[in-house]
This record gives structure tokens, C-alpha cells and sequence, in this order.
């Protein structure tokens, strides 16, 4: 399984007006980990995503996908592995129709026929999207859009998952379909998020970045338990874990009463 997992070590990302996006970043994640890197806007988290399959390049340190380090030779094998969806779903739907776009991953690696067939059709089952095949991705809702994008990498039955705010701007229905594909996905999968609560449901482990540099990465339950951590890193608690204010109302005023 040493295929599945995903190391990074010691990677630096230096914008060309000299910003540091990513500063001496290091971890781990093995096989099947369900991981959640998080942090307030510009922490980092979309620039170090995309290194994992090479749509960025390091300034220095690297990436290893398994035994395989990441470089330009290595490339069409590692995007064969770690499959990436990008936060905005027009940056990967360009076909005339959503089927043509899921079959694009699979036509490219040499299926032919019926295989692309049941490919396209599972990928549009997994994300409830299989009544769009025949539409233009140009017609679709935001909503529509994201679930497409996320069957076209489904399509290439990757065996990592990175995902770049899955569910932003999903409705609650769409939200629920994204996090149940996930829940089911069994391989290695990390994305970045603001949806805590599903953080919280989906992830056993939390990276927290802050200004390109990594200041937590542990089990999520500690971590979202450290108010100091998450008020330092301008983070909230997940709406689940916050008491419910008209409880909290009600057993203030007993209690005042005894």
C-alpha cells in the first residue's frame, strides 16, 4: 500500500514577487487517513494542495507519492495516483458535455468502449450527478458543477483523493451527497476546508496552517478542544461543538433560581 502514501518534507513555496507561500513544511499521511488541512484565508492551504500532484512546484524540499519522489519524470504517474479537485470546478470542466468531461480522464489512459462507459457511469452515481450526462457543464449550477468535477477524477479511480474546499458553495443536499462519496472513498484522502463541522465528521486528523507554516497536526478532536490554538489561528470551534445558546439560557436561569 506504500503507494498511498503521501510525504512531504521540508517544502518551501516562494511566489515570483518573492512572497513565501509555503515555509519548511513537513508530514506524513499513510494509507486510508482522512486528513483536513485548514486555516484562515491565505494560511497556505490551496498553494500546498497543489504541489501534491504538481500543478505547483516546489522552491525546495520535496514530495513523495509511496516510494515515488515527485518530478517532471514522474509526473504522469503521480497525477495517475493522487487525484485533485480544484476549488473552482471551471477550472476543470471543459468538454461539450459533462459525460465527455468524466470520459476525458479515462480515454487518456487508454480505455476504450464500454470500460470508459461504466467508468463515467459510477463516477456520475458516486456524486448523484448521472441525470447531467448529456448536459453542457456551462448550463449546470455551481452546486452541479463541483459534483461533476469531483466524478471527473473519480473516473481515474485515484488512489488519493486531494480536494480543495469540496463543499463551498453546496447547498445543505449537495453538502450531504459530497461528505457520504467521501465517507465511502476508503483510500487516502486530504482537502482543505472551512466546513469544520465536517471536518469534525470526516477527518481524524487536522493540520492547521498559519502564514504558510504548519502549527498543528494531530488527532481533530484535540485540536478543535485547544481554544488557544484555534483563537491564535483566527479558528472557530465547529457548530456542533458549541452548546446551544437557548440551553445554555435555560440552565443559567435554574440555576439562578436554586
Amino acid at each position: 500500500m506504500s503507494h498511498h502514501i503521501v510525504e512531504v518534507i521540508n517544502l518551501q513555496h516562494k511566489y515570483p514577487d518573492g512572497t513565501i507561500a509555503i515555509k519548511d513544511v513537513s508530514f506524513r499521511i499513510t494509507h486510508g487517513e482522512s486528513v483536513a488541512i485548514i486555516g484562515a484565508n491565505g494560511a497556505g492551504k490551496s498553494t500546498l494542495l497543489q504541489h501534491l500532484n504538481g500543478c505547483l512546484e516546489a522552491t525546495s524540499g520535496q514530495i513523495r507519492i509511496g516510494d515515488t519522489p515527485l518530478s517532471k519524470g514522474t509526473l504522469p504517474d503521480i497525477r495517475r495516483t493522487v487525484g485533485m479537485v480544484f476549488q473552482n470546478p471551471d477550472d476543470q470542466l471543459f468538454m461539450p458535455t459533462v459525460f465527455d468531461d468524466v470520459a476525458f480522464g479515462p480515454l487518456n489512459l487508454g480505455l476504450v468502449g464500454t470500460d470508459v462507459e461504466k467508468r463515467v457511469a459510477e463516477a456520475l452515481i458516486q456524486v448523484g450527478a448521472e441525470h447531467l450526462r448529456a448536459k453542457p457543464p456551462y448550463h449546470l449550477s455551481g452546486g452541479e458543477k463541483k459534483r461533476v468535477a469531483i466524478a471527473t477524477v473519480l473516473a481515474m479511480k485515484p488512489d488519493i483523493l486531494a480536494l480543495d474546499e469540496p463543499t463551498s458553495g453546496l447547498d445543505h443536499f449537495a453538502r450531504r451527497q459530497i461528505m457520504s462519496m467521501l465517507r465511502e472513498f476508503h483510500h487516502t484522502k486530504i482537502f482543505t476546508t472551512h466546513d469544520l463541522d465536517m471536518v469534525l465528521e470526516l477527518c481524524q486528523r487536522t493540520i492547521i496552517l498559519q502564514g504558510g507554516e504548519i502549527m498543528a497536526d494531530g488527532p481533530t478532536g484535540e485540536i478543535f478542544h485547544n481554544d488557544e490554538l484555534l483563537a491564535a489561528c483566527h479558528l472557530e470551534k465547529p457548530f456542533a461543538m458549541h452548546g446551544c445558546p437557548v440551553c445554555s439560557r435555560g440552565a443559567g436561569a435554574i440555576a439562578m433560581i436554586c
